[in-house]
């Protein structure tokens, strides 16, 4: 019965209504005989046209089927070889099993049956060997496909998205981009010339930029005397990429034959659609290219992702303290508005870091505010042990000291956090007393990087110092003279400078022996100094240890590291590479060695000749130009000399990229 009701829908209610015609006729010829003879006759007319209609329907109906299913089936063989959908059948072993002729189309080969998947792209690698349906975009033939992967059948559909990518890539190529060009040191440099000199000084820079933006196609405008605004797209910028920006070396040596130290500065902005953010992200990427000490370019994208490109010079030293002064006095009100001041330094301390501590700390004591150094006692290095040893037989002074549990017990919405010799929230000694601090200074030297503390009332950075000791030891000079600083405070404060600055030899310019002067005659002693930086006969044995596996890789760099079961502290390591740094033939020079935390430790040293910043920036650390370092976790030897190789080649054949 079901296969009945099955295979003929339409004869079944007419067999019901059959049915009962029938019965009813019976009933009309029990009643009236002529009538009911009459009504059968009828009724057998009409149902054998009823019966003869729902025949030819039926009939009809079946061959409609059969039509469509043929024409579905023929649809079917047709979308299989000749629509332009690749597809491909692998077995277990990764073998072609089958392919559809637009494939074998595409690829201009015979047969593709027998091949290996993977000879016709290792991209196939990571797109089957995972254990679910998945889809990658892969290059075949110099044409762009998306490939959908069926795991469970083995089957592989390719669609051609060439055109797709190419619209695409010309999309994203003609995205406007906004540059700000900015003139370093503009206002200081021309402050003492004539209307002459200045007006020649503007035309050659004026010219060089013009000519720049029209040998590229570049819409240059300036809009004040030390800035410029252009307006490219981004194939442009590529190509301006690929050139490493040469209008910073056009500037800076057009400007060196008129006995002029001026660099020029680029902040870009890229990667989006609305000119509002790319002048936004334009004008941010050129703040962090100053904090870096300017001669370099920033580019800037929307995911808060930085390309940098220069940084080839030093930072100019700036002849005159009014910004010192300046923020000495903003730093004054906040001292003065808040209940206390807490200051930290980054983690493992060194002479700087505690020097400038407890400089900052006087500050607040001389605006008659509690102040106090956070530091963590069993994180010192010898010298600053020392240090401590002395601080120690001032019970006064020594109680300012506190642990960072401490300092976040005694925290209040009123407190002052100043950080000092750093400016990434990842090194502080204690994070989390950054991010419960209503109000946050940072004072630092270092040259500003991607990582930064945010939420910041002020910002003092000023790559040029030779310390952080040097810029609060200015400071200390605008400050209420309620309380003088004392000889220990002064000693530290002139230990930062000597430590820094190697004694005197790097990176020292005439403010450096200013604020020398001014801590000396304020009574640094500087026989207390060399006893507080004197080292043991074991720690200059390790360094010798660490010197003897010295190799050239390049001309004038050299790289040494030390044993692989053994541990050595960032002080060491930093002291050995400055070592390194003053033997014959060497302008560069690398150390890497195993710190007490597991990770590989890297000092990077130079005279100038090299940016070991970029180096180490490119391997997720940072520093100034000839002074940086980074860690590697879990990472060996062996590798860890691989990849800094490799962060090598790349910055000294060409730019850099984060």
């Amino acid at each position: 019965m079901s296969a009945f009701f099955r295979k003929r829908p339409l004869r079944v209610p007419l067999f019901f209504l059959s049915l009962l015609g029938l019965i009813s006729v019976l009933l009309l010829l029990f009643w009236q005989v002529w009538i009911g003879i009459v009504t059968v006759i009828l009724f057998v007319i009409v149902l054998a046209i009823g019966w003869q209609t729902e025949k030819r329907l039926y009939e009809e109906t079946e061959k409609h089927i059969e039509t469509l299913s043929y024409r579905v089936k023929h649809v079917g063989e047709e979308a299989l070889f000749e629509m332009p959908i690749g597809i491909l059948l692998v077995n277990n072993h990764w073998t072609i099993e089958w392919a559809n002729p637009f494939m074998t189309r595409e690829l201009e080969v015979d047969s593709l049956i027998g091949e290996d998947l993977f000879t016709l792209s290792d991209d196939f690698h990571v797109l089957v060997k995972q254990n679910e349906n998945k889809e990658q975009t892969i290059s075949l033939s110099g044409k762009e496909y998306k490939v959908f992967y069926k795991q469970e059948e083995k089957l592989l559909y390719f669609f051609d998205i060439t055109e797709q990518t190419e619209i695409e890539t010309l999309y994203y190529a003609d995205r406007s981009v906004i540059g700000v060009l900015f003139i370093d040191n503009y206002d200081e440099l021309t402050q003492g010339m004539d209307d002459q000199m200045r007006s020649q000084l503007n035309s050659l820079v004026t010219s060089l930029v013009n000519d720049w933006g029209a040998g590229y196609g570049i819409y240059v405008k300036r809009i004040s005397s030390d800035r410029f605004l252009a307006v490219l797209n981004e194939s442009i910028l590529l190509e301006l990429e690929k050139k490493k920006f040469s209008i910073l070396d056009d500037i800076r040596e057009a400007t060196s034959k008129l006995n002029l130290n001026l660099t020029l500065s680029i902040g870009v902005g890229a990667g989006s659609s609305s000119l509002v953010e790319l002048g936004q992200l334009a004008q941010t990427s050129l703040d962090l290219v100053l904090g870096r000490g300017g001669d370099q370019v920033g580019i800037k994208q929307p995911n808060g992702k930085v390309r940098f490109y220069g940084g080839k010079t030093n930072p100019a030293e700036k002849r005159t303290r009014v910004r010192a002064r300046v923020i000495s006095h903003a730093l004054r009100d906040l001292i003065q508005d808040s209940d206390q001041v807490f200051v930290m330094g980054h983690q493992l301390p060194d002479m700087d870091s505690i020097g400038a501590s407890m400089g900052v700390r006087k500050m607040a004591e001389m605006n008659k505010i509690n102040g106090f150094v956070v530091v963590n006692f069993d994180e010192l290095d010898q010298s600053v042990t020392r240090l401590m040893e002395e601080v120690k037989s001032k019970p006064q002074l020594f109680e300012r000291f506190i642990s960072p549990d401490e300092a976040l017990s005694k925290l209040t919405e009123r407190t002052l956090v100043v950080v000092v010799d750093t400016h990434k929230p990842s090194m502080v000694i204690e994070e989390k007393l950054l991010n419960r601090a209503e109000k946050v200074v940072i004072i630092d030297h270092h040259r500003r990087g991607e990582e930064f503390i945010s939420n910041t009332m002020l910002v003092y950075m000023e790559p040029y110092a030779s310390s952080t000791s040097e810029l609060v030891t200015e400071l200390i000079q605008y400050q209420p003279k309620y309380d003088d600083i004392t000889m220990l405070e002064a000693t530290a404060l002139l230990a930062g400078i000597i430590v820094d600055t190697k004694s005197f030899s790097l990176r020292t310019g005439a403010r450096t022996f200013e604020a020398a002067s001014y801590l000396r005659t304020n009574g640094a002693d500087t026989v207390l100094v060399q006893r507080i930086l004197k080292e043991d006969i074991e720690t200059y044995i390790e360094r010798s240890k660490i010197v003897q596996t010295v190799e050239f890789f390049r001309e004038g760099i050299a790289i040494a590291y030390g044993e692989e079961s053994n541990t050595y502290t960032q002080v060491l390591i930093a002291q050995t590479a400055d070592i390194l740094l003053t033997m014959k033939g060497v302008s560069a020079s690398f150390i890497i060695a195993k710190k007490n935390n597991g990770d590989m430790g890297i000092s990077a040293r130079s005279l100038g000749e090299v940016n070991v910043q970029l180096i180490m920036e490119k391997l997720g650390g940072g520093g100034h130009l000839t002074n940086a370092a980074c860690q590697i976790k879990n990472g060996t030897i062996e590798d860890t000399i691989v990849q800094l190789k490799l962060a090598i080649t790349e910055i000294v054949e060409g730019g850099q990229q984060t």
